[in-house]
């Protein structure tokens, strides 16, 4: 069987391309950039908490009688479940003085611990007395331990049995959450990959461009094998860096996630075709964009023209996004349609419905529409790349310069 002159013309710019690519030093570097942030921020949390571990938190001392801080402590030890780790206040016991003002005065002076504020008077009349805000969460939590005592001294609780709590594997309410959940991260995932790799198509013709390079590739191959090759050399040099960025992923997971990827929320499909969808949502979100880019970065002459277009072109990734994410937690409603009609945001918007919805026959006809997509966008590119870059053919003009060139 023959293959087509645009197809084998297509390998060998790709095969050129992605060789070109992958050999060079940079694309050490390359890999391993992602890991940067992470070491920073892996670092920067350990010195965070040992400054956390190491700094006294400030406390508010409690001048009263044992009786009075016994029942105030007993209510502040009942309300810190109620927090969720939240930062609850800190109680210490003074024994009062004769003179309150000025143990007050000592008090909030003192640097070892820190004292947030004085809290006197006892249950009978609480005062307050430090630097923090009037409406804040420091005096509301004070006020609630001192009526939580004032109501246990008063009437202590009934007795009888405690509340049973039976828990169940799941329920709808949860089942829905936790799968929007899982759409909004494989969404965000998706993107900032697609994000990472594909701005580097912006630039891929300039080297070519600024050397007339160009003029002899296209001389022997179709121009749009050069755009085709060049796409999928692209694809296949990110595949690469994601193989990488996955398995160090997965082995961060199966380390720190008890339970691995099973422990996580699982998607309406099923993992095995979440992740099979995900690679290719992913492979088509690179082609759209990707394919835009290309065309895009094709009629820009300088590295200084693509620097240009770097930042709308980020913040148009941005909306797409936005746009994708709109139908998440409702897949079937109107913004989650057009989300996935819009070629550009459908591969988002699908993954994202592929974690709520089991049904597939949806993604059959929307993978279709992107290729369709694809291949329309690669041949504009290459009609306006042959007409305004190589002077082959009709020139190109803009309403207004036909205008101009009429008068």
């Amino acid at each position: 069987m023959k293959i087509p002159r645009l197809i084998r013309s297509a390998f060998v710019i790709a095969r050129r391309d992605f060789a070109a690519t992958v050999m060079s030093k940079a694309f050490l570097l390359f890999l391993l950039g992602p890991l940067f942030p992470v070491i920073v921020g892996v670092g920067f949390g350990g010195i965070g908490a040992s400054i956390d571990r190491n700094v006294d938190r400030p406390v508010i001392a409690v001048i009263a009688s044992p009786a009075d801080y016994q029942a105030i402590d007993e209510a502040r030890k009942r309300m810190e479940p109620l927090l969720a780790g939240g930062p609850g206040v800190v109680l210490s016991q003074v024994a009062p003085t004769a003179d309150l003002a000025a143990q007050r005065k000592a008090l909030l002076a003192q640097k070892n611990p820190p004292v947030l504020g004085v809290l006197d008077g006892g249950l009978a009349a609480p005062q307050f007395t430090g630097a923090v805000s009037g409406d804040g969460m420091t005096v509301r939590q004070l006020g609630f331990l001192i009526d939580q005592a004032r109501r246990d001294r008063a009437a202590p609780p009934a007795t009888g049995k405690p509340m049973t709590v039976k828990l169940t594997q799941s329920s709808s309410g949860s089942l829905v959450s936790a799968r929007a959940l899982t759409a909004r991260a494989g969404q965000a995932v998706l993107f900032v990959l697609t994000i990472l790799l594909a701005g580097m198509l912006l630039s891929q013709l300039i080297e070519e461009k600024s050397n007339k390079a160009i003029e002899v590739i296209a001389a022997a191959v179709p121009i749009e094998s050069i755009f085709i090759g060049k796409l999928f050399a692209m694809l296949a040099m990110a595949w690469l860096g994601i193989i990488v960025w996955t398995s160090a992923g997965a082995a961060a997971i199966a380390f720190y996630v008890p339970g691995g990827l099973a422990a996580l929320p699982t998607p309406a499909v099923g993992w095995s075709m979440f992740i099979a969808l995900g690679i290719v949502y992913f492979s088509m979100s690179y082609l759209l964009i990707g394919s835009l880019f290309l065309g895009i970065g094709s009629q820009a002459s300088t590295v200084r023209e693509v620097q240009t277009l770097s930042m709308p072109v980020t913040m148009a990734q941005m909306m797409i996004f936005a746009l994708a994410s709109l139908g998440v937690g409702h897949p079937d409603s109107a913004s989650a349609i057009a989300g996935a009609a819009f070629p550009l945001s459908s591969p988002f918007a699908m993954f994202g419905r592929a974690a709520e919805l089991p049904d597939l026959v949806p993604h059959v006809f929307a993978i279709v529409w992107q290729i369709l997509w694809v291949a329309l966008i690669l041949r504009i590119a290459a009609r306006l790349f042959r007409r305004s870059v190589l002077k082959s053919g009709p020139t190109f003009r803009w309403p207004w310069q036909k205008r101009a060139a009429v008068q």
